[in-house]
């Protein structure tokens, strides 16, 4: 049975009902998309002008599945993604240890700041039980923007009728 874009959010939100928790995913996850598009972006090969990477590849069939869920949201994604691409395409034409710093760099700080925000939910990340929260997480977060400036606010509600509210820090300790 395929999930639809509900069910993948309010499963994910699920382990992400901190605002602190959230508040640390949009700091970490775009860093951890912008270091994985820069980590397979090498090797690259030029087809009719373009560069073909494993990344570009990822980022197609990324951003198709998020089109798939919703074509709005999948729209927001793709552009971002494109972005991200786009970063990652011009690290790796830079030396290699640039190349290879600005990714491992952006990796392990990105993930640094979903452990903390983690350690505030007091749960672990979503993807240890599920890995498509690994691509679900930049969705998410992108969602949660939406939903801050009061854009789509049927599915945050669907989410929220499935997943609950989002907590304060303090509501969310006391809550445990």
């Amino acid at each position: 049975m395929k999930k639809n874009l509900v069910d993948q959010l309010s499963q994910y939100a699920g382990y992400h009902r901190d605002r602190r928790n959230i508040a640390t995913h949009f700091i970490g996850i775009p860093m951890i998309v912008l270091a994985v598009a820069t980590l397979l972006a090498r090797p690259s090969f030029d087809v009719a002008g373009w560069p073909v990477s494993l990344a570009s590849l990822v980022t197609v069939a990324t951003a198709l599945y998020y089109l798939r869920l919703d074509p709005r949201f999948g729209l927001a994604m793709g552009v971002l993604l494109g972005l991200s691409l786009w970063f990652a395409q011009a690290c790796a034409g830079a030396s290699t240890p640039l190349w290879l710093s600005m990714g491992l760099g952006l990796f392990i700080l990105g993930w640094a700041f979903q452990f903390v925000g983690h350690h505030y939910e007091g749960r672990k990340p979503a993807f240890v039980d599920d890995i498509v929260g690994l691509i679900i997480g930049p969705l998410f977060v992108v969602a949660e923007l939406a939903f801050l400036l009061g854009l789509r606010p049927e599915v945050q509600h669907a989410i929220e009728a499935r997943a609950g509210a989002v907590k304060s820090g303090a509501v969310a300790q006391a809550t445990r």
